[in-house]
């Protein structure tokens, strides 16, 4: 019976390979402290259940756009600096999303457009015109 079944850890290659990551990204997550796997008797990291967890909030909040920095704070910070955090991520996010609302309205204007030459066409004009005065008020 190998260790991983019998204690319930796994290498950093299986917790890599679990979620399609290198095992230098582990390894990075480490150094910045993130994860803080054990280690076995020879030194190898061993992953329980918690650093499952652990990556997995990881990369949510990498694809929500979180900093490592933030994503640390958000699993290691006291709930006052956890919450400015949020406060401050959540502001970001709104923004980008705006951002992206925006450029997605650009796109299917001129996806829907029947002009020949794109920039003849009043309404993506306006979609265009929209987007510089938001970039200089912004």
């Amino acid at each position: 019976m190998r260790s991983t079944e019998r204690d319930g850890t796994i290498g950093i290659g299986a917790l890599a390979g679990r979620f399609g990551l290198a095992a230098h990204v582990l390894r990075h997550w480490e150094s910045t402290g993130l994860l803080a796997p054990a280690r076995d008797a020879a030194g190898r990291r061993r992953y329980g259940p918690a650093d499952v967890v652990r990556v997995a909030v990881i990369l949510r909040g990498k694809e929500a756009g979180l900093s490592l920095e933030a994503i640390r704070t958000l699993v290691a910070g006291d709930h006052r600096v956890r919450s400015e955090v949020l406060r401050r991520e959540a502001e970001e996010l709104r923004a980008r999303i705006a951002a992206a609302q925006a450029s997605l309205a650009l796109v299917e204007c001129a996806l829907g457009c029947a002009h020949e030459e794109l920039t003849d066409c009043p309404h993506f004009r306006r979609e265009v015109a929209e987007r510089v005065r938001v970039d200089r008020s912004g």
